[in-house]
């Protein structure tokens, strides 16, 4: 191949790299705050639509957050570096409407999701799960109202995939009530009621596993036994009583 023949070639193969790259839209480069640095990268379609957004929010010269857009230039998604190690450890989604669905977390910076928020319609938050030993499967589960305060938690203590622990919660996230599952079955055979979240009034048990207590033990508001109650013929109904002499 001769001289005059290369050129004409490559001279041909980088107006192909050209055109494909003004195809592609453009990269409009920000210097936010005026510090002489670019710090955000927007990016666009063809037609004008943006594509993405990259920002360098702690000015390291590295990208810690990028947010995508849908075609009607609403984000769809944002993946944030919170801690600037240059991997992701956040992702938000966002719906149709341009309203937070979720958020999922990377806490111990692992690259493993293990905390993942949804959120309502009203923007407020509807329940967190969590990974607490970081095995990969989560094994909290909270659940908000409509205030945003706990009204229920389950947990997996043992870790084997079923639920063993419920709190119950009433208002100011107030502790009312806890199930156990004593026996892995997956079903709560034991109940403890509370008053003011650390006083225990009473204790329920199951111990024929028919799912309905059939031994109570009451407590006054100093935490002593005060009375045991059982259910010997599994009726629903107490059949001996026994009262503790307290001096």
């Amino acid at each position: 191949m001769n001289i005059k023949r290369m050129i004409i070639l490559t001279a041909a193969l980088l107006s192909v790299f050209l055109t494909s790259a003004s195809a592609s839209g453009e990269v409009l480069q920000i210097d936010s705050d005026f510090d002489g640095k670019m710090d955000q990268w927007h990016h666009s379609s063809d037609d004008g639509k943006i594509i993405k957004i990259e920002f360098d929010k702690n000015g390291d010269g590295k990208i810690d957050q990028v947010d995508f857009y849908d075609r009607k230039d609403k984000p769809v998604r944002s993946e944030l570096d919170s801690n600037f190690d240059g991997k992701i450890d956040q992702y938000q989604f966002y719906s149709k409407d341009n309203k937070l669905e979720r958020i999922e977390r990377d806490t111990k910076f692992s690259g493993l999701v293990d905390w993942i928020e949804y959120y309502g319609a009203a923007k407020g938050i509807t329940s967190i799960k969590t990974d607490e030993n970081h095995d990969g499967k989560m094994d909290s589960f909270q659940y908000f109202n409509n205030q945003g305060e706990l009204g229920r938690w389950e947990l997996d203590y043992d870790h084997n995939g079923k639920i063993d622990r419920w709190e119950y919660f009433g208002p100011k996230e107030t502790l009312l009530k806890a199930a156990f599952d004593s026996n892995g079955n997956g079903k709560p055979d034991q109940w403890q009621y509370f008053i003011d979240s650390t006083i225990l009034q009473k204790v329920e048990f199951d111990t024929n596993d028919d799912g309905k207590p059939d031994h109570w033990r009451h407590y006054d508001s100093s935490g002593k036994l005060v009375r045991i109650e059982e259910d010997r013929n599994y009726d629903g109904k107490p059949d001996q009583i026994k009262k503790k002499n307290l001096k």
